[in-house]
């Protein structure tokens, strides 16, 4: 029976026992069901070998690349001279992965920047295009200190154009124009012959540096590229090093010798054959750890947008632990059984202030008398997956070892792969989003009407 998978590395270990009948009853899958379907991922797993092999999904290939990194840490270096405020425009997948990386690093989180990252530009993330907030910080902004990384793989993004466009706006109002150059940088696609690209257009007219976005590798699976490195340096973190962690679970897919060897092909397999064997149509990714919760924002991403298509794809919910546990566990728990949780849990044992004994007696919580924080978090990570099974709830359970930039390239790969692997058995193309089209050219549409 199937009792976890660990990466070469010991980043971390997933866990899917909770998937299974022999633990949660009859709503887990039975020995032959996930059999079955581990023997369907069989070609795929091979499949995705050859790509490897072929040069055929750069996504795997990309861990191996060097000069967009240090093309990457030269354009940032140059753009942060004089720079208090970094602001990063794009949207969807052009600015969650980065998120994801700034995060991890402190962003959003208040009061635990290190240091280090204090004496650094600030990081903003506008990913939403909303004309009020908009407005509000471009009349905000010191435009003198502050630096725009503007990102869209196609140049012809319409949110992110007309924050563009706003911001040259606003510095050139502020007196600024002169200074444009150094305040703003591209990020989009090579100048193509025949293929029009608005931001590359615009941006060379005003002599604004601009860095290739990747040719093979696009939104949603764009995190470990440029696009999401960038932000990851902004913050200090050590953007090989994310690469390296990556490149683990390259390396694990190569010697795998079986889907049942491979954590991403077991972790799809399970998603899949829970969705179609129990009519698990949720997938839940709730992480114990506030610097893992913009990851949930990017997995949801991911994984709708790659397999929500002709029919298939099940729902993701971003969540969190423990403050899910007080808000969205009651449904999860009691609700209907179509919900899949994944809980992801990182050391925290003695991390944080000690309760002390005399306050936790006053208060009548004895049972935290003397314990730090993160023994509480650590408790409360543990004792969920079990109750969700005694409950009958499908549960994995993904344990990292260290919280370093190791360990979140390896599961940003670990996912992309996950999700890529999960398409190919629903039969599916993971990497297109025709739905999405629609209410853009509608969207155009109407701008041209002038509705």
């Amino acid at each position: 029976m199937q009792d976890g998978h660990r990466h070469d590395g010991a980043m971390f270990q997933q866990n899917i026992d909770g998937c299974l009948e022999g633990k949660i009853g009859e709503h887990g899958l039975t020995s032959s069901e996930y059999a079955s379907w581990l023997a369907q991922m069989e070609p795929h797993l091979a499949g995705l070998k050859d790509d490897y092999r072929n040069k055929t999904l750069a996504v795997l290939r990309i861990a191996e690349e060097e000069q967009d990194v240090a093309d990457a840490e030269a354009a940032l270096a140059k753009l942060s001279e004089g720079a208090k405020t970094l602001v990063f425009f794009g949207t969807g997948g052009s600015s969650l992965g980065g998120e994801t990386f700034a995060q991890f690093a402190g962003w959003g989180i208040y009061g635990v920047a290190l240091p280090a990252q204090r004496n650094r530009p600030r990081t903003r993330f506008y990913a939403n295009l909303d004309g009020d907030t908009l407005q509000s910080v471009l009349e905000s902004l010191d435009l003198a200190t502050t630096r725009f990384v503007v990102t869209s793989k196609s140049g012809g993004t319409a949110e992110t154009l007309a924050q563009a466009i706003a911001a040259l706006t606003a510095v050139k109002a502020a007196g600024l124009e002169a200074q444009i150059p150094k305040l703003f940088l591209g990020v989009t696609e090579p100048d193509k012959p025949g293929k029009s690209n608005g931001l590359r257009t615009l941006f060379s007219k005003f002599g604004i540096p601009l860095l290739e976005h990747h040719t093979g590798i696009g939104g949603r699976f764009s995190c470990l590229t440029n696009v999401g490195l960038i932000p990851a340096m902004a913050r200090g973190l050590d953007a090989r090093a994310i690469r390296a962690g990556a490149k683990s679970v390259i390396d694990a897919l190569l010697a795998a010798e079986s889907a049942k060897d491979f954590a991403p092909a077991v972790g799809a397999t399970t998603a899949v054959a829970l969705s179609k064997e129990r009519g698990v149509g949720t997938v839940v990714m709730m992480p114990y750890a506030d610097r893992l919760q913009r990851l949930s924002a990017w997995f949801g991403q991911l994984w709708a947008e790659s397999l929500g298509k002709g029919g298939e794809g099940t729902t993701p919910i971003s969540a969190l632990g423990p403050l899910d546990q007080h808000s969205q566990l009651q449904l999860f728990m009691e609700g209907p059984h179509d919900h899949y949780l994944t809980i992801i849990r990182a050391p925290t044992e003695g991390i944080g202030p000690k309760i002390d004994p005399e306050l936790a007696r006053i208060a009548g919580a004895d049972m935290l008398s003397g314990y730090a924080v993160g023994d509480i978090v650590s408790a409360q990570s543990h004792a969920l997956p079990e109750a969700l099974a005694q409950a009958g709830r499908p549960v994995r359970t993904i344990d990292i070892a260290k919280l370093d930039e190791k360990a979140i390239g390896a599961l940003v790969m670990h996912f992309m792969i996950e999700t890529i692997l999960a398409g190919r058995l629903l039969g599916i193309d993971p990497f297109d989003q025709p739905g999405v089209e629609l209410a853009k050219i509608l969207t155009k549409e109407r701008l041209a009407k002038g509705a």
